[in-house]
């Protein structure tokens, strides 16, 4: 009986054991099942990001978007020429051109309100104190004009001087014949106005008949008036009819004589950025083509001087 009793209270331990262990097996199993499932979760997330972040990025790294320029209207050739070609080059960029003078592309780059400033001279001292910097991309000469029917072909930089500072006044002084001098300039701001008065030394002393906002219009007004002088970029005057760059000092205004040197009165072609301020990968990529060797065929065919060859 005590046997009976002893086998029994044997058996039924041994049954809850067996139950016990089983839980505990059924526990680690649903436990490894639940880490597997979260795995598989984490890892399809993941390959979701991936495919995702591959969509947003251009295939095979293409640039898009815009580039805004700003600034120099006598720089429309060099600029319209490098960003037609670069738009060829990236389907997906565009480049605009403002042509709206040096000064105001330069406070638009200080404003951030253009990518790039154009300016057709040097930054000054003050402009590069507040942290814009001006990068070169070419040379132009500034070419003397007048209208096509006046004799008058060489003129000193002294004489050219007098003439804008309303001391000399009738062609007849010079050679030509009698007349008064009719002298057509820039407006204040301008680039081009800026660089002939520093070279001739007439800041703050020019007289002018006419003052116009572009070199177009200067040029269309010394067209327009035999007795009339101006001066405009060379990248703009050649092949025009109706009016003749005289030379200065003997030496003629053309690339040769603008890389070498020899010609007065130049200025140069100056990309503006601003310290600090990372352009956009379009158009640092546009900048840095600007200024490579590989733009210095487009800058020549413009009509200005390349610095990177």
């Amino acid at each position: 009986m005590k046997m009976r009793k002893v086998l029994s209270v044997f058996l039924s331990m041994a049954m809850v054991a067996a139950v016990a262990a089983g839980c505990g097996s059924s526990d680690k199993e649903t436990t490894a099942a639940a880490g597997t499932t979260a795995a598989a979760g984490t890892t399809a997330a993941a390959e979701s990001q991936d495919t995702t972040a591959a969509e947003t990025e251009p295939a095979g790294g293409e640039l898009s978007g815009s580039v805004s320029t700003n600034g120099s209207t006598s720089m429309e050739d060099v600029i319209g020429s490098l960003a037609e070609q670069f738009m060829a080059d990236n389907k997906g960029v565009t480049v605009s051109y403002d042509p709206t003078g040096s000064g105001t592309g330069i406070e638009a780059a200080s404003q951030g309100t253009a990518d790039i400033g154009l300016s057709s001279r040097a930054l000054k001292p003050e402009e590069e104190a507040n942290g814009l910097v001006g990068t070169t991309v070419a040379l132009d000469g500034i070419a003397i004009i007048v209208n096509a029917e006046n004799p008058v072909t060489d003129l000193t930089v002294e004489q050219i001087a007098s003439i804008f500072t309303g001391e000399t006044t009738d062609w007849a002084d010079l050679g030509g014949e009698a007349g008064t001098i009719a002298t057509i300039g820039r407006e204040a701001g301008s680039g081009t106005r800026d660089g002939f008065e520093s070279i001739t030394g007439t800041e703050d002393t020019c007289v002018l008949n006419q003052e116009l906002t572009s070199t177009g219009a200067v040029i269309e007004a010394v067209r327009g008036n035999a007795s009339a002088i101006g001066y405009a970029s060379l990248s703009a005057v050649e092949g025009q009819e109706g009016i003749v760059a005289i030379t200065v000092g003997g030496v003629a205004c053309t690339e040769e004589t603008v890389a070498d040197g020899t010609y007065a009165i130049q200025r140069p072609f100056v990309l503006v950025t601003k310290e600090g301020t990372e352009l956009s990968p379009q158009a640092q990529a546009f900048f840095d083509f600007a200024t490579s060797a590989d733009a210095a065929d487009l800058i020549r065919n413009a009509g200005a001087v390349p610095v990177a060859e």
